[in-house]
């Protein structure tokens, strides 16, 4: 199975960028304002033989579909049902909204009668973990277990139905965090892996997803979910040079960057994270962040 699914965060206001999820330089870089969510639901909009659809929907018939694109946001700040949610809808599309359960409730977080509102009209609600923790492919395989397990089950209770599908916080995909969802019940299990393509993990499908940040344009959007070839080669590219950089960075890749998003007005396009392994690999040497 194939789908062409866009990986987004949170929606806010220009110059609000601590009214909805985490908070800080790297959360914050995936965060877009309203104006352009709006530019990237129109160019999405006026995209030829591109049909919006949910998981709930290609498992029911995925025998009439070639590539569908999907909207997937991770984190469920408060923007899901304040921005993103009725935008969405405007177009008669519905989202997937993957929460950290340990979040419910709290300041720039939704609560639990929010996440049940999102599900009654229509949207996909799935596990995001219980914490969010910085690595969970370091986990304990207790820790992981009750990440996925706790997190479905509180979801399961909001929704009054199973949850069936998560996504992994800050792409740490590994074959025990895939195995640890799939123990707790989860049949559908996104990455950050940017690939269109689904594959078997025993009986649970992963699927990748296409990134999305704060500088993404409306044109790129479009092509991404478009499943432009050239595109979303691109963005593999880019994706396997970051994982060689968290493998160089170690402990040390969170510190470092939030420092480069702090200073991103120094570098607003892709070559970032040459930026962040040039900067990583000359402090990891001198030991200069501590956890």
């Amino acid at each position: 199975m194939q789908t062409a699914t866009l990986l987004y965060h949170d929606v806010v206001p220009t110059g609000q960028l601590d009214s909805s999820g985490f908070c800080g330089a790297v959360a914050n870089r995936y965060k877009l304002t309203c104006d352009m969510f709006d530019a990237h639901l129109l160019a999405v909009a006026t995209c030829r033989n591109v049909t919006i659809a949910t998981v709930r929907e290609l498992l029911r018939d995925s025998s009439n579909r070639q590539c569908p694109g999907l909207f997937s946001f991770d984190d469920a700040g408060l923007s899901a049902i304040t921005e993103i949610a009725e935008r969405l809808e405007a177009f008669g599309w519905r989202g997937h909204f993957f929460v950290p359960t340990n979040y419910i409730g709290q300041p720039g977080f939704l609560s639990a009668a929010q996440i049940f509102e999102l599900h009654q009209r229509g949207h996909v609600i799935g596990s995001h973990s219980c914490s969010h923790p910085r690595r969970i492919d370091a986990l304990s395989d207790h820790e992981l277990q009750a990440e996925w397990t706790d997190s479905t089950a509180i979801l399961s209770d909001i929704l009054h139905e199973p949850v069936f599908c998560g996504s992994v916080p800050g792409g740490f995909y590994s074959v025990r965090v895939a195995s640890a969802a799939e123990q707790a019940g989860l049949k559908i299990l996104f990455n950050s892996e940017p690939v269109c393509r689904w594959f078997k993990h025993s009986s649970m499908w992963i699927a990748g997803r296409l990134p999305i940040v704060d500088h993404t344009p409306a044109t790129k959007a479009a092509k991404l979910v478009s499943a432009d070839p050239m595109t979303v080669f691109r963005e593999q590219a880019l994706w396997n040079g970051k994982k060689l950089t968290k493998a160089v960075a170690g402990r040390f890749y969170q510190r470092a960057s939030e420092w480069l998003h702090r200073n991103k007005h120094r570098s607003r396009n892709d070559s970032a994270d040459d930026s962040l392994l040039s900067f990583v690999t000359s402090n990891n040497s001198q030991n200069t962040f501590t956890e």
